[in-house]
């Protein structure tokens, strides 16, 4: 049986943008197919036609196959699996939710790595302030990838409420080891949150594999669907603790004047109010990225990505900032003596996407040794070989100024 592999060229012909642009900022939002705008499109209109409520009612079916697909891509059971607005919006629900049901006390630690992006972070700062906790910060290798000796030195000084990790860093193309995590959080029995922005659609997820109690996604990136889309992922046994914030018709019953109980499991977290064309879109973007396979994805990724790493290093007065025992599509780099900013205008002009990261973005791992602003570029596996050529040949261009 001959190897699977993705028809580029008719992936290209599926996506619009690909035709006006060469988009390397798929690490901020991808481009859609043509099947999932259209999705949304057609629900709009029969919105505009019946009614939302209605329309609602007649997708039903297929708005609870979109939790279904989400569950199946990270090999998750349905039931624990809830789609919501955004990661940050699912990543705080549960932190809250977590908190609010007993599972952060005062004096108790939170444990975090060094690549934590800044609204996870800036969560888990509220949740211990309100709870009269702290933040501690796992060590790094010098590479970047968290020091799994020092987590366990972390977890065996006791008191750990919680232990978050991001999975694939929003600044650079670092992959944690959250299997190993998992592991070593599991033999501590500490419960696991891992961040999963910047790897669902581009690298295989398990749960089970990683063995975490909460994971959270979101579809404009790599999963290549609409924005104002994510899910969340919880454990059942977790879950069944959580009191998360926000009480709703979707989450929980009002029982009486005085008493309400949450639903069962992951769809305490549901909320009644959902923007439904956009779900739709997401359940086409999740179809599309399982149907091609997330490993064959993965590789095509990763494979882009080094080339162009290896051509940046190649281009005189080129920096590229990605390191780690694992890399991933999210590619660093600067030229020194130009503003990052001014090479992503120039890379625009040239009618190329891509994107600037700053220290605020990811503040405990940039700055100080490592630059406080870079140019980060995301090719995903529609993107060819020439576009990459284009953007190193912005790059040459100004680096010979």
């Amino acid at each position: 049986m001959a190897p699977r592999s993705i028809d580029v060229g008719a992936e290209r012909a599926a996506t619009p943008g690909c035709a006006s642009v060469a988009h390397l900022n798929n690490a901020g939002a991808a481009l859609p197919t043509g099947a999932t705008v259209q999705a949304e499109i057609d629900h709009l209109l029969l919105e505009s036609r019946i009614g939302g409520y209605e329309a609602a009612a007649v997708v039903a079916d297929r708005l609870a196959g979109v939790r279904r697909s989400a569950a199946r891509l990270i090999g998750a059971d349905e039931d624990d699996v809830v789609l919501t607005g955004s990661d940050t919006q699912g990543w705080a629900r549960a932190l809250w939710g977590f908190a609010l049901g007993g599972g952060v006390g005062g004096g108790q630690r939170l444990l975090v790595d060094r690549i934590a992006y800044d609204s996870h972070y800036m969560t888990l700062l509220e949740v211990a302030v309100t709870f009269e906790a702290t933040v501690d910060v796992v060590p790094s290798e010098r590479d970047g990838t968290v020091d799994l000796d020092a987590l366990r030195q972390a977890l065996s000084a006791g008191a750990v409420a919680l232990c978050a990790a991001t999975h694939v860093g929003t600044h650079r193309g670092l992959v944690n080891p959250v299997e190993e995590m998992g592991a070593i959080c599991r033999d501590h029995e500490t419960p696991f949150f891992v961040d999963a922005c910047q790897s669902v659609g581009q690298l295989v997820v398990d749960v089970d594999q990683i063995g975490c109690q909460v994971l959270t996604g979101t579809g404009r990136k790599w999963l290549r669907g609409p924005r104002g889309t994510g899910f969340l992922y919880v454990r059942r046994a977790t879950a069944e603790r959580m009191r998360p914030p926000g009480a709703g018709g979707d989450g929980a019953v009002w029982l009486d004047a005085d008493n309400y109980e949450f639903r069962p499991g992951a769809t305490r977290f549901a909320e009644f109010e959902v923007p439904v064309a956009a779900h739709l879109g997401l359940g086409v973007a999740v179809d599309h990225a399982a149907d091609l396979g997330i490993d064959i994805v993965a590789e095509r990724v990763g494979r882009l990505a080094e080339q162009l790493r290896r051509s940046l290093r190649a281009t005189d007065g080129a920096a590229v900032h990605d390191e780690g025992r694992r890399l991933a599509g999210i590619v660093a780099f600067t030229v020194p003596g130009t503003d990052p900013f001014e090479v992503k205008a120039a890379a625009n002009r040239a009618g190329i996407n891509v994107s600037v990261s700053e220290a605020p973005a990811a503040r405990l791992d940039m700055g100080g040794a490592r630059p406080a602003a870079t140019v980060r570029a995301s090719p995903h596996y529609y993107n060819t070989e020439e576009e990459l050529d284009a953007l190193v040949g912005v790059v040459r261009e100004l680096s010979t100024r």
